[in-house]
């Protein structure tokens, strides 16, 4: 079987396509869409009650396209879920109105997702354009790099979101378990989809580069960068995503504890709740063992608190084991009220002891002391102490029952890549040239995102004048992932030794990489999932 003079075959996939107001842009997005190498596809153009763009729907002639054109206007998250309503692939893809899929893009994914055993959702790498806006609306292209080129991080996917929407493809049951968009979010909704599918799979990598998104120069008319403007509502998209536990059970993720301990809800007990729920991003529920009275007076609209109602002349002792007896989490923090509540403050010690092998092990918070004593936990290790040893204090039974408890090692903190990233830009702010190269080759070969780490490193050492090594660097990632700023970078280097053929040749391939969609598959190479 054909369709548009291309066989068809494999399975489904259901390419996403919201708009509004952007007819000149649609027109590329959407061709962009029917013109991929894989020819089984359902393509679904959600008009989000802006202008009619029937006419740019209609010129396809496509059957493939299904378009809806809603008179009103309700948002992004709106319009993906009425397109999930009406799709029909065993895959989910995302296209919006302004950015481009290369020929190339959904074959790779499919790829991916067909042979790679356990993983749910795939992603690409994406061109940024930097451009300019004509008068007219048109944009100029004045630069293509890849920014980001990252493997996938679960904890660092619930802190940030490293996997863009228009890259991504994932498994359409996993919505039966994460549940659709949230249509009270106006800001972020692609990370707060790709945060809950974290929940249930793993993520695939494709270092390729499959598509391109545009940043305009200067102002930017991109809802999301305007609704970022509003500190208090990005704050609050930011939170609600943070906040945010899909229904259970969770394969790929265990639940956290947060046990709050205090005599009285008092303002400093509020102070120290805010903290917690403002820097906690490891999905978690709060549990508060307090009087009755106590949670009448309670007015929040914090999310994730569970109330365990007391005896007001119970001990803090005796509140935790309420606690603890109510608690779903695998993990158990225990906080006093006025514990410093910081970045990290959880996640880091968490992180240590979800990927210790050691039985009987506990890991103190940073900032806990002999009177704000505090430890991550795992749930069956706090059951065990307080079941043996039930007349003494948390701290006293999990000692009594042979329980280490330590300091975080620094080798344990996670993010080690984020941090090495910080310094490196420091230093290139600095000028030091020379020492973030150094830190990019460290990171290049301590951590994954060797691409992505081995370019930074090659720019560096070009600014630092160590040319031979850039040459060097940048030559081996032309062999493997050629893009249009790592060409130009060789064809500097060239250049700067005179090698002007060579020079030339690099430019000629970076200006046709700039212009030209290509379709980017490598010789000989077919579909696997034939």
């Amino acid at each position: 079987m054909t369709e548009n003079g291309k066989k068809k075959f494999g399975p489904l996939v259901s390419v996403l396509i919201p708009t509004f107001n952007r007819p000149k842009y649609l027109a590329q997005a959407l061709d962009s869409a029917v013109s991929q190498s894989y020819a089984n596809l359902q393509i679904i153009v959600v008009n989000d009650g802006g202008e009619d763009v029937s006419s740019i729907v209609n010129s396809f002639n496509d059957p493939r396209i299904v378009f809806i054109n809603r008179k009103e206007n309700r948002g992004k998250a709106a319009s993906l879920n009425e397109a999930i309503s009406r799709s029909e692939g065993k895959y989910i893809a995302y296209l919006d109105d302004d950015d481009l899929y290369y020929p190339h893009h959904i074959e790779t994914l499919v790829n991916t997702l067909e042979n790679q055993t356990g993983c749910g959702v795939a992603y690409s790498d994406l061109y940024k354009v930097h451009c300019n806006i004509l008068p007219d609306g048109t944009r100029q292209a004045l630069s293509k790099v890849v920014e980001v080129s990252r493997d996938f991080d679960r904890l660092f996917m619930f802190y940030f979101n490293h996997a863009l929407h228009v890259s991504v493809m994932h498994r359409a049951d996993l919505l039966e378990k994460t549940g659709l968009y949230n249509e009270n979010l106006n800001v972020l909704i692609d990370w707060d989809m790709t945060r809950r599918l974290a929940f249930f799979t793993d993520f695939r990598h494709v270092c390729e580069i499959t598509g391109e998104f545009y940043s305009p120069v200067g102002e930017c008319d991109r809802i999301s960068v305007q609704r970022r403007k509003n500190k208090q509502e990005y704050a609050r998209n930011v939170l609600t995503i943070r906040t945010t536990r899909p229904p259970k059970p969770w394969p790929k993720v265990r639940d956290l504890s947060v046990i709050f301990t205090t005599d009285s809800f008092d303002q400093k007990a509020g102070e120290t709740m805010g903290l917690i729920w403002r820097h906690t991003f490891y999905p978690s529920q709060v549990y508060l063992p307090i009087p009755q009275s106590d949670i009448a007076r309670i007015s929040t609209d914090m999310p994730n608190i569970v109330y365990v109602p007391v005896n007001p002349s119970s001990s803090q002792t005796e509140r935790i084991d309420a606690a603890l007896a109510r608690c779903e989490g695998d993990y158990v923090v225990v906080v006093p009220n006025g514990l410093p509540i910081n970045e990290m403050w959880i996640e880091d010690p968490l992180y240590a002891l979800l990927n210790s092998d050691v039985e009987r092990e506990a890991i103190k918070i940073e900032a806990s002391t002999d009177t704000l004593w505090s430890a991550v936990i795992r749930k069956e290790d706090s059951l065990f102490a307080r079941r043996s040893f039930p007349h003494l204090s948390l701290r006293q039974s999990m000692e009594a029952a042979g329980i280490t408890i330590r300091d975080l090692r620094p080798e344990e903190i996670p993010f080690q890549l984020d941090s090495l990233l910080k310094e490196a830009r420091l230093a290139e702010k600095n000028g030091n040239w020379a020492e973030a190269a150094e830190i990019f080759v460290f990171a290049a070969e301590r951590y994954q995102n060797q691409v992505w780490m081995k370019t930074m490193a090659a720019k560096a050492l070009f600014k630092a004048g160590a040319h031979t090594k850039a040459a060097q660097i940048s030559r081996e990632i032309n062999q493997q992932r050629p893009t249009v700023d790592t060409l130009l970078l060789e064809a500097k280097v060239c250049r700067e030794k005179n090698d002007f053929n060579s020079a030339i040749e690099l430019l000629k391939k970076a200006e046709q990489k700039f212009i030209c969609h290509t379709d980017g598959r490598q010789e000989g190479r077919e579909p696997l999932w034939t």
